[in-house]
């Protein structure tokens, strides 16, 4: 017997239908992402509350059990640290990316670790917008970091303090609850806003790194992101598009015999 319900699933899948992404990051990291070093998903957990966007968990990266090499830039004392790409998704020129995010860190003064978000061609994973990056400081706002390239979006609030204190949060691993020196806390939830400048195909990177060191870690906590006001759905591949074909013959097939029955 034919599962019509499977079929329509597939379907809805390829037609771009949000069907992994609807749900954020509830059910986990989305099937297709893609992490290098330590990612995960949380709920409410010490000084990260959930994110404005209501879900009942975030995604996270930790430079805690990170991997060397996964920051785009090259300041001179990057260490370990990790990054979590999503699956390539659509956009249209003027659509608007919007999405929230929260650093945290347990290293201060000259040790200063730092985070980022960025917008990445599908093709040849060129940059093509730098979203914003957030760098430990002990005054000031951390947002953008200082000594790191200007971003090509705005943040809400613009003005982005540290929240001070040995910030509690467990996926710093053994660096939660602990702190070095002035700089360490968190910025609470920040709103990224950013407009597509042309129509193409994007994934969407978020990352965080330790610098001079391997110990007091770092990390970032990011909800609620949406393209146009919608969930981001991943592009289908070609033979997903032919498994669709496929199984829209065989609905057609099963109803052409129910009517000659």
């Amino acid at each position: 017997m034919v599962n019509l319900r499977s079929i329509l699933a597939l379907a809805a899948l390829a037609l771009g239908t949000p069907v992994a992404f609807a749900q954020g990051f509830n059910g986990g990291i989305p099937a297709g992402w893609t992490c290098t070093g330590n990612c995960g998903t949380a709920g409410a957990d010490g000084v990260v509350t959930l994110a404005p966007s209501g879900g009942t968990a975030y995604g996270w990266v930790s430079s805690a059990q990170g991997a060397t090499g996964v920051s785009p830039f090259a300041l001179g004392g990057e260490t370990d640290g990790s990054r979590l790409r999503s699956t390539a998704f659509s956009a249209t020129g003027g659509d608007p990316l919007q999405f929230s995010f929260n650093y945290v860190t347990s290293d201060g003064s000259e040790f200063a670790d730092y985070a980022w978000a960025r917008v990445l061609d599908a093709g040849d994973l060129s940059q093509v917008a730098l979203l914003f990056t957030a760098r430990t400081q002990p005054s000031g706002s951390i947002i953008p970091g200082f000594g790191l390239p200007s971003p090509d979006a705005t943040v809400s609030p613009n003005n982005v303090p540290i929240i001070g204190g040995a910030p509690s949060w467990s996926p710093l691993g053994a660096s939660s609850g602990k702190c070095f020196a002035s700089g360490c806390g968190y910025t609470g939830w920040v709103t990224s806003n950013y407009t597509f400048a042309s129509s193409g195909s994007y994934i969407l990177e978020f990352g965080v790194t330790d610098w001079k060191d391997q110990i007091y870690d770092s990390g970032m906590a990011f909800d609620g992101i949406t393209v146009a006001g919608n969930p981001i759905t991943p592009v289908p591949e070609p033979e997903t598009y032919a498994l669709l074909l496929a199984g829209l013959a065989l609905v057609g097939s099963v109803a052409r015999r129910r009517r000659s029955a």
